[in-house]
């Protein structure tokens, strides 16, 4: 593996794309730690350890942590991921949409543009409501802003909008210049983030006599089972053989191949975790509008993320929302229209029609044992919680919505720097030339 890891830095162009990349870290990490102006930092780092598994909690994930330290990137990518997700929703009702994400490189190029102006239409409203969030909230007698006004709400707009549309152009120098996914990789960053303070915490527990090391030891673990079941997840898919009929096309003969369509077992990914944990946050926003006792009282004692009640609603949310994108991200119809046209067929089923339904109860298949253990990997971190008092900066690496963007994400970034390796005649990262990870079908 060291041998394997000198080839990645005797390739100068990989070098200086892993040095580019890591660079572009160093910089995310320093603008995290610049705060807004005219806050005070302890009383809102106080009010966001009770709420870490609110929706607060979600949202500060996915801003590496910025979002509880009010910092001049609080909103982080999560204005760009909204926008992205209306973007492609939209694409699956408007046409004209749909016709732009089916038309290659020019079209791509248009959908980018209109995200980056909803991005800055998004990022400009919660910058707006993330204002007047941190102007309401005072503990005891402390607040957290100490000159509210019209020029707080500015000067915060302003901070946060710029924030994002930085952090939204070194996602894209990533893409251009780096390796991997760039907004990807921004949030993979900020979520390892947390890994040495939750080390840090097991710790302290350790030393104080409040855990032991045969514990923590079953924790590491199931740890390392839980991260290798989510690979397996990631990874898995379903080939369907595809053979191409000859064709001659002027003096030249093509098609005549036989390849494959890989089904994927959760082509959803991480977009049903994030949905289902949207809604769930619902039940007890609304209890806070209605009266003391009563039906408030059992919403807030039924929906507690660590509740019966709650990981079972949960994880049916996210077995629905599986299907539900699924059928967004992947259309049998169009895959079946195009193998028609390029004269492909799957061996034994009709071409058009009845390739496409064939596909759709594949697809169908494979998609519920998919669901099914996404929600089990999204309700494992609070089992893990619930009954080993495992802290929330631990328990938070067992599954859920960190845990599948790790994995994912490092899996892509390493098959991209595998690539670079194979193609300049240097062994891959495993023995086999394919990445760990990779199963041949």
């Amino acid at each position: 593996m060291l041998e394997k890891i000198r080839n990645i830095f005797k390739i100068p162009e990989l070098r200086k794309r892993i040095l580019f990349t890591l660079g572009i870290f160093l910089v995310y990490r320093l603008g995290g730690h610049i705060p807004v102006p005219g806050i005070d930092a302890s009383v809102l780092g106080r009010f966001f350890e009770e709420r870490a598994n609110t929706l607060f909690g979600l949202y500060d994930l996915f801003a590496g942590g910025n979002f509880s330290r009010a910092t001049i990137f609080a909103l982080g990518i999560m204005p760009y991921i909204s926008a992205s997700i209306i973007i492609q929703l939209l694409g699956s009702v408007i046409p004209s949409i749909h016709r732009l994400q089916q038309s290659g490189a020019e079209g791509q190029k248009k959908i980018t543009q209109w995200t980056r102006y909803g991005t800055l239409g998004i990022a400009c409203l919660q910058s707006l409501g993330v204002s007047a969030f941190l102007v309401g909230i005072t503990i005891g007698s402390e607040a957290v802003v100490k000159s509210p006004g019209l020029p707080f709400y500015f000067l915060t707009m302003i901070t946060l909008t710029a924030g994002t549309v930085f952090i939204m152009w070194l996602g894209e120098q990533i893409d251009e210049r780096g390796i991997g996914n760039g907004i990807s990789l921004i949030i993979f960053i900020g979520i390892i983030d947390r890994f040495p303070y939750a080390f840090m915490d097991e710790f302290q527990l350790m030393r104080q006599g409040v855990r032991s090391l045969i514990m923590e030891l079953f924790l590491i673990a199931i740890l390392v089972l839980t991260t290798a079941a989510v690979v397996a997840l990631t990874q898995g898919n379903r080939k369907i053989p595809v053979q191409y009929t000859k064709r001659v096309v002027g003096r030249r003969m093509y098609g005549g191949q036989a390849t494959h369509i890989p089904l994927r077992v959760n082509t959803a990914g991480v977009m049903p975790i994030i949905f289902a944990q949207t809604i769930m946050f619902l039940p007890q926003t609304v209890a806070t509008f209605l009266p003391q006792g009563g039906i408030q009282d059992w919403l807030n004692a039924a929906f507690r993320f660590d509740s019966y009640i709650y990981m079972g609603v949960y994880g049916l949310l996210i077995i629905f929302f599986t299907y539900f994108y699924t059928a967004i991200a992947f259309n049998p119809v169009d895959v079946a229209s195009n193998l028609k046209k390029n004269g492909g067929m799957v061996p034994g089923v009709k071409p058009g029609k009845k390739t496409a339904e064939f596909l759709d109860n594949i697809l169908t298949r494979i998609t519920l044992p998919g669901s099914v253990f996404l929600a089990f990997i999204a309700v494992f971190p609070t089992l893990i919680s619930k009954f080993t008092n495992a802290g929330f900066n631990l328990s938070q690496f067992y599954g859920g919505t960190g845990l599948l963007i790790v994995v994912g994400v490092a899996l892509d970034t390493l098959q991209q720097i595998d690539s670079h390796l194979l193609m300049r005649h240097y062994d891959g990262l495993m023995k086999s030339g394919r990445m760990k990870g990779r199963r041949r079908m």
